[in-house]
């Protein structure tokens, strides 16, 4: 029988590596660990850049949003600023469209300077509003009531009328711009169809 060999030859593998391969100084050996650990370095970095990529531009759509509405509110304000206002000089109109009445109902000589006044400070009042983006809602009667626009004060039944057609103006209404100020106030028939 043949005598073994010695086996010790297994147990320095980097010998035998060395021996089979030779080594080369200028071949460095890839460490596969360190190489996994640096792609995932890699990609920890790509998702952190793809955040604060997403975070930015959120941040500027969110920028750009809020500049949006500080514009509108502040064209609101310039608009609609004068609602206030313009609800308290609606009693003044209120008042002088009275006044014109009741001093129709007297002589109108008697009272003809007074009308007159009355009438420029109602016009002045009117181109006013006009100015402002007031605008009179005046419904005629036999118009058809749009609760839109229209404050129904009460229902009665008027012969010749039809369901739902004015029948009686107790006040006008007044549009601010495209906001509604002042709904006019009227009477409505109830008639049946």
């Amino acid at each position: 029988m043949a005598e073994p060999k010695n086996e010790d030859f297994l147990d320095d593998v980097e010998a035998l590596e060395e021996e089979l391969y030779g080594e080369d100084e200028n071949e460095e050996l890839i460490d596969i660990d360190e190489e996994a650990a640096k792609g995932e370095a890699f990609d920890a970095l790509k998702a952190e850049r793809d955040d604060f990529k997403d975070r930015y531009v959120r941040a500027l759509a969110e920028a750009e949003n809020a500049r949006k509405r500080a514009d509108k509110d502040r064209r609101d304000a310039e608009k609609y600023g004068s609602t206030r206002l313009a609800r308290d000089l609606l009693g003044v109109y209120d008042n002088l469209q009275r006044a014109l009445k009741a001093a129709e109902e007297t002589s109108k000589e008697d009272n003809a300077v007074l009308i007159e006044g009355v009438e420029l400070t109602l016009r002045e009042l009117n181109n006013t509003f006009s100015k402002h983006g007031l605008v009179v809602i005046e419904p005629a009667v036999g118009a058809q009531f749009d609760a839109n626009v229209h404050e129904a004060m009460f229902e009665a039944p008027v012969p010749n009328t039809k369901k739902g057609e004015i029948i009686q103006v107790s006040a006008v209404g007044f549009m601010l711009h495209d906001r509604l100020l002042r709904a006019a106030q009227v009477g409505v028939s109830s008639n049946p169809a």
